[in-house]
């Protein structure tokens, strides 16, 4: 197995072991000096200049192809930019004008709660009697009916871990005449996407997790490269706009995935984020995936051995789990945080979940002993069950 490990590119105190890197990836070395030069020379020196001189506006697309590259996407078909839950309006408002004739946007209940959300505040703007339908994870190949105009799914579970497989349900959307919507926030960096090998008309995702582009980081979105110039985007930012600096009153949508673009790129975030995507180049994501569950399974054996009030939440298949392991504990936030503050972090998903992100770009097998040997100490001495660790603070 290919080593992947570049521990050098991230900035990662001393001691401590990241295993949140599934919910805000750590810093990469090279941002701060970006950063800098960018507040500096371009924002300082160039002021407006920089829109042209410094290629801000190109970068939601310039940094899109990068994200693409990842997630099996041509380029030309990816963009950055405004936040993911702002891409899922966007993502199910066009999908579902693709399919006039059907009200059933289709859903799990294991996915991501504000990808609902956003739907259920859509159907109420709408007010076109769309309804929101949610099953089982398992049951929603069958679930898929006539009637259902779009397939919206996260392709790993936020968390468990469980994977969906992306090629046979999107077949399944299809075969019904649906359109199939995956929001890749917890696999974009952490497995091979194959987009455009699946098929699917549509993908949203983050970019603060696996890429590590910085708490805030925008989000992108993929349309598959046919459909590009026909999609209609619901929100008509000036920026989707086919000649923006026109100014014209009426909105004209642009050529391509440029449609997709809403308001002004974050040029700050943008900025760390195409820094931190220089860690992914030369990079297999094949060799990731691999050296990820390898650690993922020496985790789990090693936490099954030697702490047995934990009970294993992921799947225990690892070609259907993605690049998290979850545990259940029934004091698992208190626990979590116990851990936390012995140098380990992941993180807590109610109601009981302990959760923890393996990336082999800054993560090894010496790192992942370590880590059980703390969790040993503290549920083996019951370090968990102390006021400080009981109270809930706004961020699990």
């Amino acid at each position: 197995m290919a080593d992947v490990t570049r521990k050098d590119l991230f900035n990662l105190p001393e001691g401590l072991i990241y295993l949140d890197g599934n919910s805000l990836g750590p810093m990469p070395c090279a941002v701060p000096a970006r950063i800098a030069d960018m507040l500096d020379a371009e924002w300082g020196g160039l002021l407006i200049k920089g829109w042209n001189a410094a290629g801000w506006m190109d970068q939601p697309a310039r940094v899109g192809d990068l994200v693409g590259r990842l997630i099996g996407a041509p380029a030309g078909t990816t963009v950055l930019g405004d936040t993911l839950s702002i891409k899922v309006y966007q993502a199910v408002a066009a999908a579902i004008k693709l399919r006039p004739g059907r009200r059933v946007i289709l859903s799990d209940t294991g996915n991501f709660p504000t990808d609902l959300y956003m739907v259920e505040g859509l159907i109420k703007t709408l007010d076109q009697g769309y309804e929101l339908r949610t099953v089982a994870p398992e049951a929603v190949a069958e679930a898929i009916t006539g009637d259902v105009a779009a397939v919206m799914l996260t392709h790993v579970d936020y968390r468990t871990g469980r994977m969906h497989d992306m090629n046979a349900v999107t077949a399944a959307a299809h075969d019904k005449g649906a359109v199939m919507i995956w929001d890749l926030a917890h696999s974009a960096g952490a497995l091979p996407v194959d987009m455009a090998g699946s098929n699917a008309e549509i993908a949203i995702g983050c970019t603060y997790k696996y890429l590590n582009g910085g708490p805030g980081a925008p989000a992108f979105i993929y349309v598959r490269a046919d459909l590009a110039d026909t999609v209609e985007p619901a929100l008509s930012g000036w920026l989707g706009h086919r000649a923006p600096f026109d100014f014209t009153l009426n909105y004209k949508p642009g050529a391509g995935i440029e449609r997709m673009r809403v308001g002004t790129p974050p040029v700050l975030q943008m900025t760390a984020l195409e820094v931190a995507m220089q860690a992914w180049e030369d990079v297999d994501m094949h060799e990731v995936r691999a050296a990820s569950l390898a650690l993922q399974e020496q985790f789990i054996e090693e936490v099954e051995a030697r702490v047995p009030d934990l009970t294993l939440a992921s799947p225990r298949d690892g070609a259907v789990r993605g690049s998290q392991v979850s545990f259940e504990f029934e004091h698992g936030y208190a626990a979590m945080q116990a851990l936390i503050h012995h140098d380990v972090i992941g993180d807590f998903r109610a109601p009981n979940i302990m959760r923890f992100g393996f990336t082999p770009l800054y993560l090894d097998a010496g790192d992942v002993t370590e880590a059980v040997d703390r969790l040993v100490k503290v549920m083996d001495g019951r370090l968990w069950d102390t006021p400080e660790f009981q109270t809930k603070s706004r961020v699990t």
